[in-house]
């Protein structure tokens, strides 16, 4: 019968899915590079001036180029900065929620204040858009409006 995928099915569909992005691997990393470099080039200074320090990827590590982030001074700048995109039509969102702060880590007793660092962290880190299609003028368009951001 049509209209009802087995389980089994599912994993074939998605199995072909990924054999094929494996396929392009190279081709599809060779892209997200590329816009991972122009957002680090193009927003060095406004991020030195601001507080905001962008990614650091140790030089004994690979990068895998699947997201950007910067990380604000301040949850409150991190909001201001995700209105300030918003207004201008940008969706960036935040990154995480501490998994001792989810519904499941605070069933098992996660209580806020268990881990300042993450959370400090998770509250001031913002992704910025970020995808494999990503055009010049679309990726421009973002960064011009995260230049005219101050903190």
């Amino acid at each position: 019968k049509m209209g009802r995928m087995t389980t089994c099915s599912r994993r074939d569909l998605l199995a072909a899915f990924l054999h094929a992005q494996l396929e392009h691997r190279d081709h599809i990393q060779s892209k997200r590079r590329r816009i991972w470099e122009i957002y680090i080039r193009e927003l060095a200074s406004w991020a030195e001036t601001n507080g905001v320090r962008l990614p650091i990827v140790p030089s004994e590590c690979e990068q895998s180029y699947h997201m950007f982030y910067v990380l604000m001074p301040s949850f409150e700048s991190r909001q201001a900065l995700i209105s300030h995109l918003a207004g201008v039509g940008i969706l960036a969102v935040f990154h995480y929620l501490p998994l001792h702060l989810s519904p499941m880590g605070l069933r098992f007793g996660g209580r806020q204040g268990d881990c300042p660092v993450t959370e400090d962290l998770a509250d001031r880190l913002l992704r910025l858009p970020f995808f494999t299609g990503m055009s010049s003028p679309e990726q421009t368009q973002v960064i011009e409006a995260v230049l005219t951001f101050r903190c």
